[in-house]
């Protein structure tokens, strides 16, 4: 497959998820009633991912995450040459997705995006008040077993055709586990997205949701590598067919 399809791929598996979970948070989350609160949310965010893993894994491997490429290069997994093209596609799938979420949200009386329009957030922002070193320690910490799932269960000698299960179910974990400490990134795409149109202190606070899910990703690619692989890998992992 070209890296032109992959890239498209990418850019409709992340535009998905980012629609699917921060739609979730902003539409249905607080519902007056029927609010789905944070288990609905972790479970939205889950159940994209496990949707496109089976839908686009065996095209890109449905990294639709820049820390999860930049975590699949470091552990063998995927061409470094092949990065840019995934995470622009990866980004522009996010921003796209948080545009149509804003036509949609912006619908309603009295909505507000500088709220915080599902933005990810440190100190004030943090929707429990936990501290930068909290935040920075959470995302890195979730990124790392995020990848260490990902890496494990897509291996060769993983049962075939599974993989998009506990993959799925571990970001839904891992969203149960966070969003009281910063509304969960653990993905630079499905940040950048909203923050870009909620602004000021999202903007602000944007470089540590790039920096510690990458450093997570990374060091979980190095770790797996180095105590785990022992046979030949295939080029992108993550197909799920």
């Amino acid at each position: 497959m070209s890296l032109g399809k992959r890239s498209i791929a990418e850019f409709f598996g992340t535009f998905w998820l980012v629609l699917g979970g921060c739609g979730s948070a902003v539409l249905a989350a607080a519902f007056p009633g029927l609010g789905i609160g944070f288990v609905g949310v972790a479970l939205a965010f889950g159940l994209t991912l496990l949707t496109m893993a089976y839908t686009i894994g065996h095209i890109s491997g449905c990294h639709i995450n820049p820390a999860v490429s930049f975590g699949l290069a470091a552990g063998g997994r995927f061409s470094w040459s092949d990065l840019p093209a995934y995470v622009v596609a990866q980004v522009c799938g996010a921003i796209a997705a948080s545009g149509v979420l804003f036509v949609i949200a912006s619908g309603k009386a009295g909505f507000d995006v500088h709220a915080g329009f599902a933005s990810n957030g440190y100190g004030a922002h943090s929707p429990g008040g936990y501290s930068l070193l909290s935040c920075l320690v959470c995302e890195i910490v979730m990124t790392f077993f995020f990848l260490i799932i990902i890496l494990g269960s897509t291996h060769a000698r993983a049962p075939r055709g599974f993989a998009a299960i506990p993959i799925g179910l571990g970001l839904t974990l891992i969203h149960l586990i966070s969003i009281p400490v910063t509304n969960t990134s653990v993905n630079p795409a499905r940040s950048t997205g909203p923050a870009l149109f909620a602004g000021g202190w999202a903007l602000s606070q944007l470089w540590l949701f790039w920096v510690a899910p990458i450093v997570g990703g990374v060091l979980a690619g190095i770790v797996h590598r180095i105590l785990f692989e022992k046979v030949p890998e295939p080029l992108i992992a993550g197909d799920v067919s």
